[in-house]
């Protein structure tokens, strides 16, 4: 099955390639449900997005959906991105703060996130030159280095950092955790209920391959959309349509009575 274009977390212009991995041998539970992700969604091995733009796109998507915030990115790009403009960062730098809240509006909280793009842009131009020279150093410095500064500048959070580390350096080992990823892998059972986004990341970065953290993080992406919704997961009507019910607590979630709750509450 092809990546979803609209999945603005990898899709097919997220770089990388597909290939194959081997399954584990079960010890791991959080393996187990990544292979058994693979096989129903991708297997792909990630990297190559430019890395000033890949930050954009995630700080884009924050707090949105993908619907909402691609046609931010498109229309971002027209005006301030392409070969006709130069450095995209230092074109951000020099931007009217409300002409780019007016050009990103469709991704929501667009005077948040305005702010933040500048205060990126800004401080990539001051202290790299431009977007090629941050590109380089996010893909070729120490990871905890490049995390740290990335976790640095304002508005840039875990899981921002972590998609540029994945999509942009193509770290292995990297698992971004977004609200689908915390969600599931607690009501699985496999990251404890009241774990917060860096526990959760913490217990699947230890269990999980490296090579197997990135198509781990876009397959449960999908398979949160389509199986493991927050309201209405598939197993409330039919335990058989989930594709991991074998592999699964149902931690917070009551077939019996068509209840679903946080498993942190559940706990």
């Amino acid at each position: 099955m092809d990546e979803p274009a609209e999945n603005i977390s990898g899709g097919s212009a997220g770089g990388g390639r597909f290939s194959e991995f081997r399954p584990g041998d079960g010890t791991s539970r959080a393996e187990a449900v990544v292979d058994r992700l693979g096989a129903l969604y991708w297997q792909k091995t990630y990297g190559g997005q430019d890395a000033f733009e890949c930050l954009v796109r995630t700080i884009l998507s924050q707090n949105t959906s993908d619907k909402a915030s691609q046609p931010a990115h498109d229309d971002l790009m027209a005006k301030y991105g392409g070969e006709s403009r130069g450095d995209l960062a230092a074109s951000l730098a020099d931007a009217d703060r409300n002409e780019l809240a007016e050009t990103i509006s469709s991704a929501g909280l667009y005077n948040q996130k305005s702010e933040v793009l500048l205060a990126v842009a800004e401080r990539v131009v001051e202290e790299y030159g431009g977007a090629t020279a941050f590109d380089e150093y996010v893909r070729t410095a120490d990871y905890d280095a490049v995390r740290e500064t990335l976790l640095g500048m304002n508005g840039v959070g875990p899981k921002t950092a972590d998609c540029v580390l994945l999509f942009a350096a193509g770290r292995d080992g990297v698992f971004p955790v977004d609200t689908h990823v915390h969600r599931i892998y607690r009501r699985l059972g496999v990251a404890p209920p009241d774990a917060d986004h860096e526990g959760v990341r913490a217990v699947l970065e230890e269990q999980v391959p490296a090579e197997k953290c990135g198509f781990g993080h876009t397959a449960t992406i999908q398979f949160g959309r389509e199986h493991c919704t927050a309201r209405n997961p598939a197993c409330l009507d039919d335990p058989e349509a989930c594709p991991l019910s074998d592999l699964c607590d149902q931690v917070g979630v009551y077939p019996e009575t068509g209840e679903v709750e946080d498993p942190a509450d559940a706990a």
